[in-house]
């Protein structure tokens, strides 16, 4: 049975709802962003009550196409800030969004026990030291510092297997590991640093994916993350973040339906309504087969 942290995924568990902490004013959706002591409290009050399983913190956007490096320093400062405010009020899993290990490390020594590392284990070289160390759940993205061509189905998976083998060498097991094929994270170019350069259609590759999860899921559950993100966006003609709920919603639902274990949402709420409909007509499909 696999699990990440103390709540089991995948298999014939229900489809686990991810909700977004978001502590970085540089990301692209200005509506998640919370700073102070009350506005962290009451989102995770918020997330908690419509019926998130875990909450995913974020101390620094990562989005490409936006140069939004900050000190590790500032990451951790945030981060270390809103897990205690989190652990004072809630029994939620908490999982730290970031691909640098000083910033893995003090969230860790706080207790927290899920890293959602968008590199994969692989942008800083320190991170497996520290994964080992300190012995927790991972979600791994898809990811490489270099260009990647060819069948982009194939390529995520092989980005994925060394990732899965970098924690595996770590001492991670097998069933505290979760992929993810980091929608939004691949791009001919960008200004920020976290994301992968390929010399094909962005879009059409997030697509491609999305329609082709149950085929690169390498026996571990799967996490999606595409709420908001810029290709819905591109499909709707919508600029801007505020209005791509609609859009995020059937595309999560659709993402369930091809293999999704795990959504990683900013609409908690919304979001579990969609893919509990989506679960239930799977399931009934299935069985009428």
């Amino acid at each position: 049975m696999s699990k990440l942290g103390s709540v089991s995924v995948g298999g014939s568990n229900p489809v686990r709802i991810m909700g977004i902490l978001n502590l970085s004013p540089e990301s692209f959706f200005k509506k998640s962003i919370a700073t102070d002591k009350e506005m962290i409290s009451n989102k995770t009050r918020k997330m908690e009550a419509e019926g998130a399983d875990f909450i995913d913190v974020g101390g620094m956007s990562t989005v490409p196409y936006l140069k939004t490096t900050i000190s590790q320093k500032t990451e951790s400062e945030r981060i270390t800030k809103a897990i205690k405010i989190i652990q004072r009020i809630s029994n939620l899993p908490i999982s730290v969004d970031t691909c640098r290990s000083e910033v893995a490390k003090s969230a860790l020594e706080l207790g927290v026990d899920i890293i959602n590392d968008i590199s994969g284990l692989k942008y800083d070289k320190d991170m497996p030291k520290i994964v080992e160390k300190y012995n927790p759940s991972l979600v791994l993205c898809a990811f490489s510092k270099n260009l990647v061509r060819g069948n982009q189905i194939i390529q995520t998976k092989n980005l994925l297997r060394e990732s899965v083998t970098i924690a595996k060498s770590s001492q991670i097991s097998d069933n505290h590991i979760v992929v993810d094929p980091a929608i939004g994270f691949f791009r001919k170019k960008g200004k920020g640093e976290f994301f992968t350069r390929i010399n094909s259609d962005w879009v059409k590759r997030d697509l491609l994916i999305l329609n082709n999860l149950r085929f690169i899921k390498l026996r571990h559950p799967l996490l999606v993350s595409i709420s908001r993100k810029s290709f819905i966006g591109n499909l709707l003609q919508i600029k801007n973040p505020n209005d791509r709920l609609y859009g995020s919603l059937a595309a999560e639902s659709i993402a369930v339906l091809n293999g999704a274990d795990i959504v990683r949402t900013h609409n908690v709420q919304e979001t579990k309504e969609v893919i509990t409909i989506a679960q239930k007509l799977s399931h009934h499909f299935r069985k009428g087969l």
